[in-house]
């Protein structure tokens, strides 16, 4: 309890402090998973493409006898990202699963992009999206671009697997 009441709390150190707990999976997923067509691609979209470095995912699997430890890493990681450096991009709630999307920064220059993705039926995930001069207004329009690319879906069978 101690530990979500700290302020130097952030998405680092939980990731550091949970990666090798059993119902937790932690994966490095390398930028490559999205085979774009550069030639495609505007100047921005390029830009932005580049900028990204690593990309680390952190999964909670929930099950029938983990629903209490469940409802306090959720409580841990909602703690973390309520923090006012994590600036809210948008939010979407669907009835499988709740996605907010923030990042570290400010208006033109992101340290870091945060995923998080939520469900009462299997858990939640977080990817952390590094790299040098990362721009939220570029990264924006990457997403349409990555949303038409070829992503080579063998690099989540880990992930996937974990979570059946």
């Amino acid at each position: 309890m101690l530990v979500s009441c700290n302020n130097g709390e952030s998405l680092q150190t939980y990731f550091v402090d949970n990666q090798e707990k059993t119902d937790f999976i932690s994966v490095d997923i390398p930028t490559t998973i999205v085979n774009l067509d550069e030639a495609s691609l505007s100047e921005d979209q390029m830009e932005a493409y580049n900028s990204v470095k690593k990309l680390n995912f952190l999964g909670f699997k929930l099950t029938e006898t983990n629903q209490e430890t469940y409802a306090q890493e959720l409580s841990k990681v909602n703690a973390i990202l309520n923090n006012e450096k994590y600036i809210e991009l948008m939010e979407v709630n669907d009835p499988a699963a709740k996605i907010i999307v923030k990042y570290i920064g400010d208006d033109d220059i992101a340290d870091e992009f945060i995923v998080f993705t939520s469900s009462k039926n299997m858990g939640f995930g977080i990817v952390r999206i590094l790299g040098n001069d990362m721009r939220p207004e570029k990264m924006a329009t990457l997403v349409s671009a990555i949303q038409n690319a070829d992503i080579d879906s063998s690099q989540f069978e880990s992930i996937t697997g974990f979570f059946k």
